[in-house]
């Protein structure tokens, strides 16, 4: 009984530009990858191209893509020869392809797959990834395609409560501060009322009044007095005990009422004896915490994900040596997105503190919450 023989995977060189053109050309009816396009992917652009090997020929290869600014990895392209097919290849290059991505500190692996090509979808699908969108008129027959995705980090792997931590997605654009609160306090208590009418009753009491338009949003100081007067022993971590979120209010008397509230809400923590720390939160400070049993609200600037300049509140889940794992309340459904994709996001350390800052004045601020049987830090 013979054994099937695993391919071999290696990098591509520059050298391997003709037989990659001459894959392209046995795989694919169009949609090809030029010879020019492999020579700017193989020197100058940010990307991995891998090459399987069967009994010594060139039998498949796969392209990843990186943004130097996100988590993600993209699938770019998948082509194996015809003659090699049904021996394993393509598998092989998925899961070349999701270990060079790792290697690369990249937390999810995204692709596109054409509506028609029920093959590579079964594959897919049976990898792991889940649909979560599409693209109308991809390819240059017009043909849509499918967006698929996988985690690649599916557990947390380090110190929080990872799963723990159950998920609410914001009912409303302004209240992200109220629902990361529901999660933070039913992470630590079981019975806090998971439901529309305590996030909106939890908004009421956190919110600053103003935000730059509309409806005001949920500040450090709010969002510590709400989980304060209801048992838990709460810390803050603040850079800037100036007036927040008021530099884009352009109202004089806006910038007053902020101000008064604000002031309110510090004076009602000081009297509580919750401690305010004039100082930004490390990420070594961070994994202390979450090892030690807290859940911490992270303020972030939404222009990093959703470019939008509105400051917006997530709840940190857990770190492990690569990332921050973070719930984000929002579900971002006019792009596709389902709950999943805000629950345990992997997140690399570089890019959360780039994001975890708020405007001109580069405002870093978290809420802690403890388990209420315990008695936070002076």
């Amino acid at each position: 009984m013979s054994t099937a023989i695993s391919p071999t995977i290696r990098r591509a060189r520059k050298a391997d530009i003709d037989s990659l053109v001459v894959i392209e050309d046995r795989a694919f009816a169009g949609d090809r990858l030029s010879r020019r396009q492999f020579r700017h992917l193989l020197t100058r652009g940010n990307a991995s191209v891998l090459i399987a090997e069967l009994d010594g020929v060139q039998a498949g290869d796969v392209v990843v893509l990186y943004n130097r600014a996100t988590s993600n990895a993209r699938l770019y392209s998948i082509a194996v020869d015809s003659d090699f097919r049904g021996r394993g290849v393509a598998r092989a290059l998925v899961a070349a392809a999701e270990a060079d991505a790792i290697t690369n500190s990249r937390a999810w692996m995204r692709l596109e797959i054409r509506k028609d090509n029920a093959p590579s979808i079964a594959l897919f699908e049976s990898l792991g990834y889940h649909r979560f969108g599409e693209y109308a008129h991809y390819y240059d027959d017009e043909e849509d395609a499918w967006r698929y995705e996988k985690t690649l980090h599916a557990t947390v792997g380090g110190v929080g409560l990872g799963n723990d931590v159950p998920f609410y997605e914001q009912s409303l654009e302004f209240t992200c501060g109220a629902a990361s609160l529901i999660m933070a306090m039913a992470a630590l208590d079981p019975e806090v009322e998971i439901s529309r009418r305590h996030e909106l009753r939890l908004w009421r009491e956190a919110t600053t009044v103003f935000m730059t338009s509309g409806h005001g949003g949920c500040g450090p100081y709010g969002l510590a007095v709400a989980a304060m007067r209801r048992g838990f022993p709460v810390e803050v971590f603040i850079n800037d005990t100036s007036v927040h979120f008021a530099d884009s209010v352009r109202d004089l008397a806006k910038k007053a009422v902020i101000e008064l509230v604000q002031h309110d809400m510090e004076e009602e923590l000081r009297v509580g004896g919750v401690p305010i720390h004039e100082t930004a939160m490390d990420l070594d400070r961070m994994r202390e915490l979450l090892a030690g049993g807290a859940v911490v609200l992270a303020l972030i600037s939404s222009w990093q994900i959703y470019e939008s300049k509105s400051p917006h509140w997530v709840v940190v889940t857990g770190m492990n040596d690569r990332f921050v794992f973070i719930n984000d309340p929002l579900v971002d459904r006019e792009e596709g997105e389902v709950r999943a994709d805000s629950i345990q996001i992997p997140v690399r350390f570089e890019i959360f503190w780039h994001m975890s800052r708020y405007g001109r004045r580069a405002l870093r601020a978290a809420v802690v919450l403890h388990p209420r049987a315990s008695t936070p830090p002076r």
